[in-house]
């Protein structure tokens, strides 16, 4: 009869997202065979150009962005971020992440925000982008952008958000708003502006 095995402690488990997030990493294209569908962490990085791009000084060893899946890294970080499955289409309205990006790369990629839903023009601070703009974001992000993940342990009994926690305090990458002990000022401003001119929107005539 086997034992139950102890929990791992919490130091480990933050020792060793810290390690599988700056160990190995992958190009968006080539994620979809590393990347499992499973609950986990995902650290988002970027090249020289762009950190640059986000008018930021670069740190290339750590991440612009650290996230969690609940349910499936795959799900969430490839096909909800990125679109990497050609059957999706790019929907900056409903991933937080692609609208930091979108709020900090406004003049870079030339996007203008508008509601997520026209019909129905309501929570502005979700903001889409009018046409075209959702492929130059997609665009930048799978030629700038790299991946790494760390697939939760079976069994883990800790929260994942707290792991997460963690994570973000340890690197704070200028991307996460929420949990941030040196939140990008500039960041919040700019989601702002964006979800102003989003409620500013109207119908073409």
């Amino acid at each position: 009869m086997l034992m139950n095995q102890p929990p791992v402690p919490v130091e480990a488990l933050i020792a060793d997202a810290l390690e599988a997030l700056t160990t190995e990493r992958w190009a968006v294209a080539e994620a979809s065979v590393h990347v499992p569908p499973a609950a986990g962490l995902y650290a988002i990085f970027g090249d020289e150009q762009a950190w640059r791009d986000l008018q930021l000084e670069p740190r290339l060893n750590e991440p612009l962005y650290v996230g969690k899946a609940e349910r499936s890294l795959a799900s969430r970080d490839l096909n909800g971020h990125f679109a990497t499955n050609p059957k999706s289409t790019p929907r900056t309205g409903g991933s937080t992440v692609r609208r930091s990006f979108a709020a900090l790369l406004r003049d870079e990629l030339n996007l203008h925000a508008i509601p997520r839903n026209p019909a129905k023009p309501e929570r502005f601070a979700n903001y889409a982008l009018a046409d075209g703009g959702d492929t130059r974001l997609n665009e930048w992000m799978h030629q700038r952008l790299t991946l790494a993940v760390w697939p939760a342990p079976q069994g883990m009994t800790m929260p994942l958000g707290q792991v997460e926690t963690a994570v973000i305090e340890h690197f704070a990458p200028p991307i996460n708003l929420d949990k941030n002990p040196r939140r990008l000022t500039r960041l919040s401003r700019a989601r702002s502006e964006m979800a102003a001119e989003a409620a500013a929107w109207q119908p073409s005539v």
